[in-house]
């Protein structure tokens, strides 16, 4: 029985022993699909950056002159991939447009901030019906 146990022991110290080479495991590459704004989501981002700037001026009591051309484009510009035009979409695009420029009615009985809320209050509205995701962003234009 010692004999055994020596014999056992001398092969788990012989093998325990060994050197193994470590298995090389080829790791795959990640490749990141980065992210590309489409230009409908371009445009938009310039639209919130134009209206926070303008709400900055309102509230400084400066009166806003002039709607960019540029918002035009909401007619064109190309949606995200699975997006599409849709009658809503193009009924709020024209709604939103129309408000806008009420935002530079100097003969408007209604306050400039109330106007621009309203405009606001538009995209609000579009975005409830599709692409939910900007709502809170968007609410931050409302002046308060």
């Amino acid at each position: 029985m010692k004999i055994l146990y020596s014999v056992l022991a001398i092969c788990f110290l012989f093998l325990g022993c060994q050197e193994k080479e470590p298995k090389k495991v080829a790791k795959a590459k990640k490749v990141y699909d980065l992210y590309q704004p489409s230009e409908m989501a371009l445009l938009m981002d310039s639209m919130y950056k134009y209206n926070m700037q303008l709400k900055e001026e309102i509230m400084k009591g400066k009166i806003p002159e002039h709607m960019p051309m540029e918002f035009l484009k909401i007619h064109s510009a190309e949606f995200t991939k699975g997006k599409s035009r849709n009658e809503t979409f193009n009924s709020f695009s024209k709604l939103f447009l129309q408000q806008q420029e009420t935002i530079y009615d100097t003969t408007s009985t209604l306050s400039v901030s109330d106007r621009f809320n309203a405009t606001v209050n538009v995209c609000v509205a579009c975005h409830t019906t599709e692409c939910t995701g900007p709502i809170p962003k968007i609410n931050k234009l409302l002046i308060k």
